[in-house]
């Protein structure tokens, strides 16, 4: 691990001579200080200081923006970034499991640090290179450990996002949470009832983002119940179906960790067989089979999303892949992939082969090998629809608004015009060229 302070930016460095200057304590703090130690670059720079809020505002000017002076908080920027001060400080009591009543400041930088989440984000780092590090976060970073600051059960009974944050942490990091961390993370999780929906998904979406964020779910299925219910009863269910050698949740966690990292693959791939319990039927050979799932996983998963106030466009496009996710694709006639590449778009198109093919990897090994060269060769021949640069959107149409406007059609006309004409061109009735359209836009009036 690192922790020179040649890996402090030189605009962090600025604010903390600028504060040791005017005879404070300045050091950086949290999440930079241990993405530094792990050699990872530090997506923004936090500093705590003994220089009260208008003490800072005072010493920085026009360049200070009073942006949480409620906690001691003044952002201050510089022309190669920005940084927020904070004042050392002790915090209240928590009654809403989420922020503290009041803030108390101090002259300690331990009692600051002693009030944070975890060990790995209580440590802080001076202008010369000196860690303070009371409550062995190194220690903690080095053996690839979650672990609260002082009593779990007291850090997560003041604010109940942490136990997402230690989730996120221990996926991101892929580091393990220490026993009693974990014990008090799962007995306070009722406690997430209390937080904001959208900081759920803030947190969600980061975890889904690691590189193998099934650790966290398997171990804590019951945590993600909590706000997801629907994920529940997926947890130890046999299929039942000769296709699969794991058990419906244990399948779900190998596909989740076989697509790439992009976020609508992610939660598609995390619900894209949660309704398969409710569509369970049994044929006469003792064989299981869920016919309807990928609609009603659809359905599902659009009102988890939407529960915690996903954007509309990521709910809309990971319900389209869940629907879609069992496509025949492998084999699919010529016209019917041009077809659905005009749906889909090609973007959209190469995730849905990309779900298709994390979900082949979760089943039974003996299936896999056929299955995996059929989508292999269903994606050679999209790259060579894409090499002949065929027309599958309107904007590779050889004919715009414009065209038809001069041909005289107006308002509502044009736009089903070119509607038509690019199902004709896809369907290959027509070739992409102008004076054909244009003829054949012609002739419908006629």
């Amino acid at each position: 691990m690192k922790g020179e302070n040649g890996s402090i930016p030189a605009f962090a460095r600025d604010i903390l001579q600028t504060l040791e200057g005017a005879g404070h304590e300045a050091y950086c703090v949290g999440g930079c200080v241990r993405d530094t130690l792990l050699g990872r670059t530090p997506g923004d720079w936090d500093i705590t200081t003994s220089a009260r809020p208008e003490e800072t505002l005072a010493l920085f000017g026009a360049d200070a923006l009073p942006t949480g002076l409620r906690h001691g908080t003044v952002t201050v920027r510089r022309p190669d970034g920005s940084a927020e001060v904070t004042t050392f400080r002790r915090d209240g009591d928590y009654t809403d499991h989420r922020h503290p009543e009041s803030v108390a400041f101090t002259d300690s930088l331990t009692e600051d640090l002693a009030r944070r989440d975890f060990t790995v984000n209580a440590m802080a780092l001076s202008l010369r290179g000196e860690l303070r590090d009371p409550f062995h976060g190194r220690e903690d970073l080095a053996a690839g450990r979650i672990r609260c600051v002082g009593e779990p059960a007291r850090r997560f009974g003041e604010d109940a996002l942490r136990i997402l944050r230690g989730l996120r942490f221990a996926a991101v990091l892929g580091f393990a949470i220490e026993p009693e961390t974990a014990a008090a993370l799962s007995a306070a999780r009722e406690d997430l009832r209390a937080i904001a929906p959208e900081r759920i998904f803030t947190e969600v979406r980061k975890l889904l983002a690691a590189e193998r964020p099934s650790a966290v779910l398997r171990e804590f299925p019951e945590v993600f119940g909590v706000f997801w219910l629907e994920l529940l009863p997926m947890l130890g269910y046999d299929q039942r179906n000769f296709h699969h050698c794991y058990d419906l949740w244990e399948h779900t966690l190998h596909a989740l960790d076989a697509v790439p990292g992009e976020e609508a693959l992610r939660f598609a791939a995390l619900f894209h067989d949660v309704g398969k319990p409710d569509c369970f039927s049994l044929d006469a050979g003792g064989v299981g089979h869920f016919y309807g799932h990928a609609a009603k996983s659809a359905q599902l998963a659009d009102a988890m999303l939407a529960r915690l106030r996903a954007p509309n466009a990521l709910r809309e496009e990971v319900t389209e892949l869940i629907r879609r996710h069992d496509t025949p694709l492998p084999g699919i006639p010529e016209v019917n992939l041009r077809r659905l590449l005009r749906r889909l778009g090609e973007a959209r198109l190469r995730r849905l082969i990309a779900l298709q093919r994390a979900d082949n990897l979760a089943q039974a090994p003996e299936y896999r090998a056929e299955r995996a060269a059929g989508l292999d060769e269903v994606l050679r021949r999209l790259d060579a629809i894409l090499r002949e640069d065929a027309c599958f959107s309107l904007r590779q149409l050889a004919v715009n608004g414009r065209d038809l406007l001069a041909l005289g059609l107006r308002g509502a006309e044009i736009g089903r015009a070119l509607d038509f004409l690019l199902n004709e061109v896809v369907e290959g009735r027509l070739p992409n060229e102008q004076e054909a359209l244009l003829a054949a836009v012609r002739g419908r009036d006629t």
